[in-house]
């Protein structure tokens, strides 16, 4: 039987392992929960809500970070 290949979806999304939870991203920016937030409130960083719960593709935080450094080097 032939394996299933997963369906694909925007920018290659698929699995539940791209979608981070703010927490994470709290993490891997080392800026707390308020700052995330902000981002999120902002615009500046994309985000999706499934039901009460906040998600982050992964592309939206490599995006920001991407933006972020660009901006820096100008």
């Amino acid at each position: 039987m032939k394996a299933q290949e997963p369906a694909p979806t925007r920018r290659g999304l698929s699995t539940p392992e791209e979608l981070l939870t703010v927490p994470q991203v709290m993490a891997r920016l080392q800026l707390g929960r308020s700052a995330v937030y902000d981002l999120l409130r902002t615009r500046q960083l994309a985000s999706i809500t499934l039901g009460l719960a906040r998600r982050i593709p992964t592309h939206a935080l490599t995006d920001f970070i991407r933006t972020r450094l660009d901006q820096e080097a100008a």
